[in-house]
């Protein structure tokens, strides 16, 4: 049999995103929150005169935008999925207990002499 010339593909399903694709995803996050900021405030330019309340509103969003925006963007990587367990555990035994002492039993100590050295007496 001929060995395949082609390397193998071995599929990771549990591992993470690679850090360049991290860290590209949230650049374009935090530039697409930028666009929406820069939109609010143009808006906020407009409709100052038009809907004074609607102005307002937008001029809130551009203003607490940028901090969401580099909140998200620093925020790190997603965790590690957990991986299913591919081990199957055993059935689980009770532990053994220690024999639990008699009361009826006579103890070995308490019954006297001990039989050995009457016998040198």
């Amino acid at each position: 049999m001929r060995k395949q010339s082609s390397p193998e593909v071995f599929r990771i399903t549990g591992a993470r995103q690679g850090l360049e694709d991290d860290v590209r995803g949230r650049q374009r996050r935090y530039a697409i929150s930028m666009a929406v900021r820069t939109v609010s405030i143009i808006l906020t330019m407009l409709l100052w005169n038009v809907q004074l309340w609607l102005a307002v509103g937008t001029l809130v969003l551009g203003a607490v935008l940028p901090y969401i925006a580099v909140v998200i963007a620093n925020a790190g990587r997603e965790n590690v999925p957990s991986l299913p367990s591919t081990f199957v555990p055993g059935p689980s035994r009770a532990a053994l207990e220690a024999p639990k002492p008699d009361a009826e039993a006579p103890d070995d100590r308490a019954s006297g002499p001990d039989e050995s050295s009457e016998g040198r007496a």
